[in-house]
């Protein structure tokens, strides 16, 4: 019976330490992976803000960024492989009689491989889209869920956001949530020009 017990006592530590040492390794997996699909080696640059030495500054008078520094970067600094500007706007997509609020993010193509992102369907925009602000975007899987519940393609398919007509030219592959719980398919993706212009 000593011998039994002694025995039982001995399984039972090593069986909780491998178990733990088993769970830490699957939480540290998880984590990394989670922190690897919001996009690794990724900076983001942002315009000062308008608090100046304690003052509140005009909002006309704050310094922003340009798409000349964007030209900047990618002229001066041959260690970073992708830039992207990035303007976001919140509001109603609508198709049809179906309507979903969500947000717009206007960025290059390059986007893509910045965030890690893949297209399932369709293509993502050119640069000549951008050049010429063309009403075209990019659809995550949420949003299509919620426009097109029947299970139809939207490729190909005019949807308006805030009043303004974009041809649908792709969907995204399904991403998930973030470490922070935000649902990363929530998104409309289309040229920053476009955006910016409309």
């Amino acid at each position: 019976m000593r011998t039994f017990l002694t025995m039982l006592g001995i399984i039972i530590g090593v069986a909780s330490v491998i178990a733990m040492l088993a769970i830490g390794q699957g939480s540290k997996k998880s984590i990394q992976e989670q922190i690897s699909g919001m996009g690794t080696n990724m900076l983001f640059v942002r315009p000062n803000s308008d608090m100046r030495e304690g003052v509140r500054m005009n909002p006309s008078s704050m310094q922003t960024l340009k798409v000349k520094d964007i030209k900047a970067i990618q002229q001066n600094c041959p260690e970073v492989a992708a830039v992207s500007p990035q303007v976001s706007t919140s509001g109603q997509a609508i198709y049809a009689s179906k309507n979903w609020p969500t947000q717009v993010q206007g960025v290059s193509s390059q986007y893509l491989t910045i965030r890690k992102l893949s297209i399932k369907e369709g293509s993502i925009f050119s640069e000549k889209d951008v050049l010429r602000a063309g009403k075209v975007c990019v659809l995550g899987q949420t949003v299509i869920e919620n426009l097109f519940p029947d299970g139809t393609s939207p490729i190909g398919k005019t949807i308006r956001f805030n009043k303004i007509p974009f041809k649908v030219i792709g969907v995204l592959s399904e991403k998930g949530e973030n470490t922070f719980g935000q649902d990363q398919d929530d998104i409309i993706l289309a040229p920053y020009t476009t955006i910016q212009k409309r």
